[in-house]
């Protein structure tokens, strides 16, 4: 895509949106236009850019990722053929030192955060129905899990009390239960709509059959690469879920270990930490490599996260081949194949 004329910095709120026009980062077309984030909204919205010569073919728009109060916005700029841009939040704070903070001073940001990291943007397109379903599930589900611990936490306590208190031991309890069914109608909900879907649920087998790797983390690598479509790519992936190692040095002076960041998607790097230590543990391969980062000097944690590394190194791998895991198989450089 080649850079558009205009770019539309977007900062999205639970009411409002605030949207900035720049040609370049020292020319604002438009600066800090507040409309209603509804429907009537976007369309005038629409109706204010091509009033100004603004149209799908001369510009992007630009906003951060900010769940379900952008959706509606970007659905609706996507059906009106704008090429529209989500970004992380966090990688547009980073690009700006400003003290000053407003809906105008944001979207301004984000406008030319768009026009500088324009070859990094990451475009924005609709998920498939599937998708959002088991989206929508994962996020309910850790909402309940959640109120789970919540409960038996609460519950141990009261039964821990000198003077008890029956109806209250009771409520919870049934609460619990009825907790442990709904998470397990939402774990078959899951199953069912991959299974449903032939090309989901073959590249879920493939996943599946990697060790340490169970129903929810395929589920949720599943959304995060739009049906394993996209970021296949290990390093990527592994920047993403924010588990990929970054050096932090200058000349003598400064000079600290490589570390994770810890941002990106915490369900499926909690989910992938999981299987590393179920791995590490039960698999004798990966048992012995972990062993020998230990005996290496390498802190637990830090020998989990490169076996997290490898274990999305290795579903790039099965997805990328189409074969499931074989804890036999050995790669072969090219250049020593006859």
């Amino acid at each position: 895509m080649n850079r558009p004329e205009y770019f539309i910095g977007v900062d999205i709120a639970s009411a409002t949106f605030t949207a900035t026009v720049l040609s370049s980062p020292t020319q604002v077309v438009v600066l800090g236009e507040e409309l209603p984030n509804t429907p009537d909204g976007f369309a005038g919205f629409v109706t204010d850019l091509q009033a100004r010569q603004i149209s799908p073919d001369n510009c992007i728009v630009v906003m951060e990722a900010t769940g379900v109060y952008g959706e509606r916005l970007c659905y609706f700029l996507h059906s009106k053929g704008y090429a529209v841009a989500v970004e992380p939040p966090r990688e547009v704070k980073k690009a700006f030192h400003s003290k000053r903070k407003n809906d105008a001073v944001d979207s301004q940001q984000i406008a030319e955060y768009g026009y500088r990291f324009f070859d990094t943007l990451r475009f924005w397109g609709p998920k498939a129905d599937v998708l959002q379903q088991i989206a929508a599930l994962l996020t309910s589900r850790e909402q309940f899990t959640k109120q789970l611990t919540a409960d038996k936490n609460a519950l141990r306590a009261l039964k821990r009390k000198a003077v008890q208190t029956p109806l209250a031991n009771r409520l919870f309890e049934k609460n619990i239960r009825r907790l442990h069914k709904d998470i397990q109608a939402i774990d078959q909900a899951i199953e069912e709509l991959i299974r449903q879907d032939p090309t989901l649920r073959k590249n879920a087998g493939l996943v599946n059959s990697v060790p340490g790797v169970g129903l929810l983390l395929t589920a949720n690598l599943m959304v995060i690469t739009s049906g394993f479509n996209n970021h296949l790519k290990p390093r990527s992936l592994a920047a993403y879920l924010g588990i990929c190692p970054y050096e932090h040095e200058s000349g003598s002076s400064v000079h600290t270990k490589p570390r994770s960041d810890r941002y990106g998607n915490g369900k499926a790097r909690k989910l992938l930490h999981l299987a590393a230590r179920s791995t590490a543990t039960h698999k004798h391969n990966f048992r012995a490599y972990y062993l020998r980062k230990l005996a290496e000097g390498k802190p637990k944690r830090v020998a989990l996260n490169n076996i997290a590394n490898r274990l999305l190194r290795i579903i790039c791998a099965v997805l990328r081949d189409g074969a499931p895991y074989c804890e036999t198989h050995r790669s072969v450089h090219p250049a020593l194949v006859a």
